[in-house]
Protein backbone atom coordinates (compact mmCIF):
# COMPACT_ATOMS: atom_id res chain seq x y z
CA UNK A 1 0.00 0.00 0.00
CA UNK A 2 1.45 3.58 -0.99
CA UNK A 3 2.27 5.63 1.59
CA UNK A 4 0.00 8.90 1.81
CA UNK A 5 1.44 11.83 0.43
CA UNK A 6 2.15 15.29 2.10
CA UNK A 7 -0.86 17.51 0.84
CA UNK A 8 0.50 20.69 -0.54
CA UNK A 9 -1.83 24.25 -0.97
CA UNK A 10 -0.24 27.06 -2.53
CA UNK A 11 -1.08 31.08 -1.63
CA UNK A 12 -1.21 33.18 -4.50
CA UNK A 13 -0.47 32.34 -8.23
CA UNK A 14 2.57 33.98 -8.72
CA UNK A 15 4.87 33.27 -11.64
CA UNK A 16 7.39 31.36 -9.75
CA UNK A 17 4.35 28.88 -7.99
CA UNK A 18 4.52 27.68 -11.68
CA UNK A 19 7.89 26.04 -11.19
CA UNK A 20 7.12 24.73 -7.91
CA UNK A 21 3.26 23.75 -8.59
CA UNK A 22 5.47 21.46 -11.32
CA UNK A 23 7.87 20.56 -8.60
CA UNK A 24 4.98 19.31 -6.39
CA UNK A 25 3.52 16.96 -8.84
CA UNK A 26 7.04 15.54 -9.51
CA UNK A 27 7.74 14.38 -5.94
CA UNK A 28 7.05 11.01 -4.80
CA UNK A 29 5.72 12.12 -1.45
CA UNK A 30 4.03 14.94 -2.14
CA UNK A 31 0.78 16.36 -3.89
CA UNK A 32 -1.24 19.45 -4.65
CA UNK A 33 -4.35 19.90 -2.33
CA UNK A 34 -5.25 23.30 -3.19
CA UNK A 35 -4.74 26.87 -4.65
CA UNK A 36 -5.98 30.22 -3.12
CA UNK A 37 -6.09 33.32 -4.32
CA UNK A 38 -7.86 36.15 -3.82
CA UNK A 39 -9.72 35.89 -7.37
CA UNK A 40 -11.49 33.07 -7.48
CA UNK A 41 -11.47 32.83 -11.21
CA UNK A 42 -7.65 33.54 -11.52
CA UNK A 43 -6.88 30.35 -9.01
CA UNK A 44 -9.54 28.29 -11.42
CA UNK A 45 -6.85 29.48 -14.60
CA UNK A 46 -3.73 29.06 -12.53
CA UNK A 47 -4.70 25.32 -11.67
CA UNK A 48 -6.26 24.53 -15.20
CA UNK A 49 -3.05 26.09 -16.93
CA UNK A 50 -0.34 24.22 -14.86
CA UNK A 51 -2.30 20.30 -14.78
CA UNK A 52 -3.22 20.82 -11.38
CA UNK A 53 -5.08 17.38 -10.17
CA UNK A 54 -8.84 17.29 -10.62
CA UNK A 55 -9.14 16.79 -7.13
CA UNK A 56 -7.25 19.91 -6.35
CA UNK A 57 -9.59 22.29 -4.45
CA UNK A 58 -9.65 26.35 -6.02
CA UNK A 59 -10.31 28.98 -3.01
CA UNK A 60 -10.93 32.82 -3.42
CA UNK A 61 -9.06 33.56 -0.78
CA UNK A 62 -5.31 32.47 1.07
CA UNK A 63 -7.25 31.98 4.13
CA UNK A 64 -9.69 28.95 2.78
CA UNK A 65 -6.30 27.63 1.79
CA UNK A 66 -5.44 27.19 5.73
CA UNK A 67 -8.66 26.23 6.92
CA UNK A 68 -8.92 23.48 4.78
CA UNK A 69 -7.96 20.08 6.92
CA UNK A 70 -6.63 18.60 4.06
CA UNK A 71 -3.85 20.96 3.50
CA UNK A 72 -0.59 19.75 5.56
CA UNK A 73 1.74 22.31 4.13
CA UNK A 74 1.58 25.53 2.04
CA UNK A 75 3.99 27.25 0.17
CA UNK A 76 3.69 31.09 -0.01
CA UNK A 77 5.34 32.99 -2.81
CA UNK A 78 3.57 36.35 -2.06
CA UNK A 79 5.15 39.28 -2.19
CA UNK A 80 7.60 39.65 1.09
CA UNK A 81 5.54 42.65 2.52
CA UNK A 82 2.95 39.89 3.20
CA UNK A 83 5.57 36.70 4.49
CA UNK A 84 4.81 38.25 8.04
CA UNK A 85 0.95 37.75 7.83
CA UNK A 86 0.46 35.08 5.98
CA UNK A 87 3.38 33.28 7.59
CA UNK A 88 2.15 33.22 11.15
CA UNK A 89 -1.01 32.65 9.96
CA UNK A 90 -0.18 29.58 8.56
CA UNK A 91 2.14 28.38 11.34
CA UNK A 92 -0.84 29.05 14.19
CA UNK A 93 -3.22 26.88 10.98
CA UNK A 94 -0.65 24.22 11.77
CA UNK A 95 0.53 24.22 8.52
CA UNK A 96 4.12 23.49 7.53
CA UNK A 97 5.68 26.35 5.60
CA UNK A 98 7.83 26.38 2.66
CA UNK A 99 8.59 30.40 1.92
CA UNK A 100 9.37 31.93 -0.96
CA UNK A 101 12.93 34.19 -0.65
CA UNK A 102 13.85 36.44 0.45
CA UNK A 103 11.74 35.08 3.97
CA UNK A 104 11.23 38.29 5.27
CA UNK A 105 11.72 42.15 5.16
CA UNK A 106 14.41 42.27 8.17
CA UNK A 107 15.12 39.86 10.84
CA UNK A 108 12.90 41.41 13.52
CA UNK A 109 9.87 40.00 11.23
CA UNK A 110 11.53 36.54 10.27
CA UNK A 111 11.82 36.08 14.22
CA UNK A 112 8.69 36.94 14.53
CA UNK A 113 7.54 34.03 12.31
CA UNK A 114 9.54 31.39 13.29
CA UNK A 115 8.77 31.43 16.77
CA UNK A 116 5.05 31.07 15.48
CA UNK A 117 6.62 27.76 13.84
CA UNK A 118 8.47 26.57 16.57
CA UNK A 119 5.71 27.31 19.11
CA UNK A 120 3.43 25.37 16.74
CA UNK A 121 5.22 22.64 15.86
CA UNK A 122 5.95 22.91 12.74
CA UNK A 123 8.08 22.56 9.71
CA UNK A 124 9.91 26.03 8.42
CA UNK A 125 11.90 26.01 5.49
CA UNK A 126 13.07 28.80 2.58
CA UNK A 127 12.24 27.98 -0.97
CA UNK A 128 16.43 28.33 -1.94
CA UNK A 129 16.20 25.20 -4.21
CA UNK A 130 20.06 24.97 -4.88
CA UNK A 131 20.97 23.88 -1.74
CA UNK A 132 18.72 20.49 -2.24
CA UNK A 133 20.97 19.73 -5.43
CA UNK A 134 23.20 16.75 -4.66
CA UNK A 135 26.13 19.01 -6.23
CA UNK A 136 25.90 20.74 -3.52
CA UNK A 137 27.00 17.92 -1.11
CA UNK A 138 29.45 16.89 -3.31
CA UNK A 139 30.81 20.64 -3.28
CA UNK A 140 31.10 20.29 0.01
CA UNK A 141 32.25 17.22 0.62
CA UNK A 142 35.49 19.02 -1.17
CA UNK A 143 35.34 21.82 1.10
CA UNK A 144 35.51 19.72 4.42
CA UNK A 145 38.67 18.13 2.81
CA UNK A 146 41.80 19.69 4.65
CA UNK A 147 44.24 17.70 2.19
CA UNK A 148 42.58 18.99 -1.04
CA UNK A 149 41.10 22.05 0.34
CA UNK A 150 42.47 23.36 3.27
CA UNK A 151 41.38 25.97 5.02
CA UNK A 152 38.82 28.30 3.76
CA UNK A 153 40.36 31.71 2.60
CA UNK A 154 38.04 33.70 0.64
CA UNK A 155 34.48 32.97 -1.60
CA UNK A 156 33.25 35.13 -4.27
CA UNK A 157 29.67 34.94 -5.60
CA UNK A 158 27.49 36.35 -8.20
CA UNK A 159 24.15 36.00 -9.68
CA UNK A 160 23.18 38.34 -12.09
CA UNK A 161 19.90 39.06 -14.82
CA UNK A 162 19.07 41.36 -17.10
CA UNK A 163 15.06 41.60 -16.00
CA UNK A 164 13.94 44.13 -18.75
CA UNK A 165 12.36 47.46 -18.92
CA UNK A 166 9.17 46.24 -18.67
CA UNK A 167 10.29 44.59 -14.94
CA UNK A 168 12.09 47.82 -13.91
CA UNK A 169 8.52 49.82 -14.15
CA UNK A 170 5.94 46.67 -13.20
CA UNK A 171 7.03 44.21 -11.26
CA UNK A 172 6.36 43.48 -7.60
CA UNK A 173 10.01 43.37 -7.16
CA UNK A 174 10.66 46.97 -7.62
CA UNK A 175 8.01 48.55 -5.55
CA UNK A 176 8.74 49.68 -2.24
CA UNK A 177 5.22 48.75 -0.75
CA UNK A 178 5.65 44.86 -2.29
CA UNK A 179 8.81 44.00 -2.19
CA UNK A 180 11.83 46.68 -1.15
CA UNK A 181 14.57 44.87 -0.89
CA UNK A 182 14.63 44.34 -4.41
CA UNK A 183 18.04 42.83 -6.28
CA UNK A 184 19.14 42.31 -2.71
CA UNK A 185 16.58 40.29 -1.82
CA UNK A 186 15.72 38.24 -4.42
CA UNK A 187 19.09 37.36 -6.30
CA UNK A 188 21.44 38.53 -3.10
CA UNK A 189 19.46 35.96 -0.46
CA UNK A 190 21.35 33.48 -3.34
CA UNK A 191 24.79 34.93 -3.21
CA UNK A 192 24.67 35.57 0.55
CA UNK A 193 23.87 32.13 1.21
CA UNK A 194 25.97 30.53 -1.12
CA UNK A 195 28.93 32.40 0.95
CA UNK A 196 27.80 31.73 4.49
CA UNK A 197 27.35 27.84 3.04
CA UNK A 198 31.08 27.97 2.45
CA UNK A 199 31.61 29.40 5.09
CA UNK A 200 29.87 26.42 7.41
CA UNK A 201 27.35 29.16 8.73
CA UNK A 202 29.81 31.12 10.39
CA UNK A 203 28.74 34.40 10.21
CA UNK A 204 31.01 37.90 8.99
CA UNK A 205 32.24 40.10 11.96
CA UNK A 206 31.65 42.62 9.66
CA UNK A 207 30.24 44.29 6.05
CA UNK A 208 31.33 47.02 4.04
CA UNK A 209 29.57 48.26 0.62
CA UNK A 210 30.90 48.55 -2.39
CA UNK A 211 28.94 51.74 -3.76
CA UNK A 212 30.07 51.55 -7.21
CA UNK A 213 27.97 48.52 -7.37
CA UNK A 214 24.88 49.92 -6.02
CA UNK A 215 22.05 51.11 -8.28
CA UNK A 216 18.76 52.39 -6.97
CA UNK A 217 15.21 53.29 -8.46
CA UNK A 218 13.69 56.31 -7.93
CA UNK A 219 11.90 54.66 -5.19
CA UNK A 220 14.77 53.68 -3.66
CA UNK A 221 14.61 49.96 -4.35
CA UNK A 222 17.84 48.04 -5.00
CA UNK A 223 18.36 47.37 -7.95
CA UNK A 224 22.08 46.32 -8.41
CA UNK A 225 24.77 46.16 -5.03
CA UNK A 226 27.86 44.04 -3.78
CA UNK A 227 29.49 44.17 -0.36
CA UNK A 228 32.88 43.09 1.12
CA UNK A 229 31.88 40.01 4.10
CA UNK A 230 34.85 39.87 7.12
CA UNK A 231 35.84 37.48 9.65
CA UNK A 232 37.66 37.44 12.49
CA UNK A 233 39.82 35.24 11.69
CA UNK A 234 40.68 37.12 8.39
CA UNK A 235 38.67 34.90 5.53
CA UNK A 236 36.76 37.51 3.43
CA UNK A 237 33.86 37.32 0.78
CA UNK A 238 32.41 39.29 -2.01
CA UNK A 239 29.46 38.93 -3.73
CA UNK A 240 27.33 41.11 -6.38
CA UNK A 241 23.90 41.01 -7.47
CA UNK A 242 21.75 42.77 -9.93
CA UNK A 243 18.86 43.13 -12.54
CA UNK A 244 21.31 45.33 -14.54
CA UNK A 245 23.26 42.91 -16.53
CA UNK A 246 23.15 39.75 -18.05
CA UNK A 247 22.87 36.26 -16.76
CA UNK A 248 25.57 35.39 -13.85
CA UNK A 249 25.30 32.57 -11.21
CA UNK A 250 29.11 31.73 -10.28
CA UNK A 251 30.29 31.00 -6.80
CA UNK A 252 34.10 30.41 -6.36
CA UNK A 253 35.88 29.46 -3.10
CA UNK A 254 39.70 29.72 -2.38
CA UNK A 255 41.25 27.55 0.27
CA UNK A 256 45.19 27.23 1.18
CA UNK A 257 45.36 23.83 -0.81
CA UNK A 258 42.46 24.09 -3.67
CA UNK A 259 39.90 25.80 -5.03
CA UNK A 260 35.92 25.47 -6.23
CA UNK A 261 34.22 26.52 -8.43
CA UNK A 262 30.55 27.11 -10.03
CA UNK A 263 29.28 28.75 -12.82
CA UNK A 264 25.57 28.26 -12.36
CA UNK A 265 25.16 27.20 -8.57
CA UNK A 266 21.54 29.15 -8.91
CA UNK A 267 20.48 26.75 -11.00
CA UNK A 268 22.41 23.89 -13.58
CA UNK A 269 22.48 25.34 -17.43
CA UNK A 270 22.94 22.31 -19.13
CA UNK A 271 19.18 20.81 -17.93
CA UNK A 272 17.71 19.09 -14.87
CA UNK A 273 19.49 15.70 -14.80
CA UNK A 274 22.99 16.90 -14.33
CA UNK A 275 24.88 19.63 -13.23
CA UNK A 276 29.10 20.43 -13.23
CA UNK A 277 31.56 22.17 -10.65
CA UNK A 278 35.53 22.21 -10.91
CA UNK A 279 38.29 21.86 -8.25
CA UNK A 280 41.04 23.35 -10.44
CA UNK A 281 40.82 22.46 -13.84
CA UNK A 282 38.76 19.32 -13.30
CA UNK A 283 35.67 18.98 -14.02
CA UNK A 284 33.17 17.01 -12.20
CA UNK A 285 29.38 16.11 -12.86
CA UNK A 286 26.78 15.19 -10.47
CA UNK A 287 23.62 13.45 -11.78
CA UNK A 288 19.75 13.77 -10.24
CA UNK A 289 16.58 12.10 -11.64
CA UNK A 290 14.94 14.23 -9.64
CA UNK A 291 15.05 18.26 -10.48
CA UNK A 292 16.48 20.52 -7.91
CA UNK A 293 13.16 22.40 -6.77
CA UNK A 294 11.40 19.14 -6.99
CA UNK A 295 14.20 17.55 -4.09
CA UNK A 296 13.82 20.45 -1.73
CA UNK A 297 9.87 19.26 -2.17
CA UNK A 298 10.56 15.96 -1.09
CA UNK A 299 12.87 16.60 1.70
CA UNK A 300 10.76 19.30 3.00
CA UNK A 301 7.76 15.95 3.22
CA UNK A 302 10.26 14.15 4.19
CA UNK A 303 10.23 16.14 7.60
CA UNK A 304 6.68 16.99 7.90
CA UNK A 305 5.57 12.69 7.73
CA UNK A 306 8.22 12.74 10.44
CA UNK A 307 6.61 15.35 12.44
CA UNK A 308 3.45 13.59 11.80
CA UNK A 309 3.65 9.92 11.81
CA UNK A 310 7.44 9.34 14.31
CA UNK A 311 6.36 12.16 16.78
CA UNK A 312 9.67 13.68 16.07
CA UNK A 313 10.69 17.68 16.58
CA UNK A 314 10.54 19.97 13.19
CA UNK A 315 14.24 19.80 11.78
CA UNK A 316 16.06 22.93 13.19
CA UNK A 317 18.66 23.98 10.54
CA UNK A 318 16.58 25.28 7.80
CA UNK A 319 15.32 28.18 9.99
CA UNK A 320 18.50 28.45 11.42
CA UNK A 321 20.23 29.13 7.89
CA UNK A 322 17.42 30.94 6.85
CA UNK A 323 17.90 33.50 10.04
CA UNK A 324 21.98 33.63 9.39
CA UNK A 325 21.03 34.81 5.65
CA UNK A 326 18.70 37.69 6.98
CA UNK A 327 21.11 38.98 9.20
CA UNK A 328 23.25 39.39 6.59
CA UNK A 329 20.98 40.96 4.18
CA UNK A 330 19.85 43.12 7.19
CA UNK A 331 23.72 44.30 7.14
CA UNK A 332 23.70 44.90 3.80
CA UNK A 333 20.55 46.83 3.76
CA UNK A 334 21.89 48.78 6.62
CA UNK A 335 25.36 49.69 4.61
CA UNK A 336 23.63 51.20 1.86
CA UNK A 337 21.20 53.03 3.82
CA UNK A 338 23.93 54.91 6.11
CA UNK A 339 25.85 55.91 3.31
CA UNK A 340 28.26 52.74 2.95
CA UNK A 341 29.73 53.39 5.92
CA UNK A 342 30.85 49.69 7.29
CA UNK A 343 28.67 47.95 9.75
CA UNK A 344 28.52 44.95 12.40
CA UNK A 345 26.62 42.12 11.54
CA UNK A 346 23.79 40.92 13.89
CA UNK A 347 23.46 38.05 16.00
Amino acid sequence: MSETPVRFGILGCATIARMLSRAIRLAPNASISAIGSRSIDKASKFASENGFPASAKVYGSYEAVLDDPEVDAVYVPLPTSLHLKWAVLAAEKKKHLLLEKPVALDVKELDTILEACESNGVQFMDATTWMHHPRTAKMKEFLSDPRRFGQLKSIHSIFTFDVGLDFLNNNIRVKPDLDALGALGNAGWYCIQAILWAADYNLPKSATALPEKTELNQAGVILSCGASLNWADGKVATFHCSFLTKLAMELTATGTEGNLHVDDFVRPLIGESEAKFYVASDEHTVTTDLPQDTLMVTELACLVKGIRGNGLKPEKKWPAMSRKTQLVVDAVRALIERGFEAVEVGN
